[in-house]
């Protein structure tokens, strides 16, 4: 089994509820659950003018390849309803794959790890609540230590009602 790390978002509608039904479709779809973060409160990156968004990182332990683990949580994002209609736009649900193993990929539709990670705190934050220890396969640097220099000043904030 590979162990990959997802990262739910949504700025859309009762965010929370959508980062749960997209981690209920992760479990049946994706593979086995191994671990959760909290959620956390981000202002929007990359295009400001728009509702704030909730994020969570989601370990789990997959029998899926990279493409087709690609392949499924973009079906999720189908859905449940995602339109891509404009680069960084507001979004009922984005699910993007953060790290694969340590395996890197480099194809049409897919990077991993994610090429932009390292400069987003609302995706350090949360999937260093997981794996802080955990070194980027490319940088080699930990995800902890990734988070300590990020270039992003955006601030992320533990969502103060209860975790999913």
């Amino acid at each position: 089994m590979a162990s990959a790390f997802l990262l739910t978002g949504s700025n859309m509608g009762d965010r929370a509820q959508m980062l749960q039904i997209a981690l209920e479709s992760i479990g049946a779809s994706c593979g086995d659950i191994a671990k959760v973060s909290r959620l956390y409160e981000t202002a929007a990156w990359g295009k400001e003018d728009q509702n704030a968004f909730l994020n969570q990182a989601i370990h789990i332990q997959t029998t899926l390849s990279p493409v087709q683990l690609l392949k499924k949580v973009l079906d999720i994002e189908k859905e449940m309803g995602r339109l891509r209609k404009e680069r960084y736009g507001p979004r009922v649900i984005d699910i993007d794959i953060l790290l694969y193993d340590q395996q890197i990929i480099k194809q049409p539709g897919l990077q991993v790890p994610h090429p932009q990670m390292q400069n987003r705190r609302f995706a350090l934050v949360p999937l260093a609540e997981l794996v802080p220890d955990l070194p980027h396969p490319v940088l080699k640097e930990t995800i902890q230590g990734l988070l300590r220099n990020c270039p992003d000043k955006l601030p992320v904030q533990l969502w103060p009602v209860k975790n999913i």
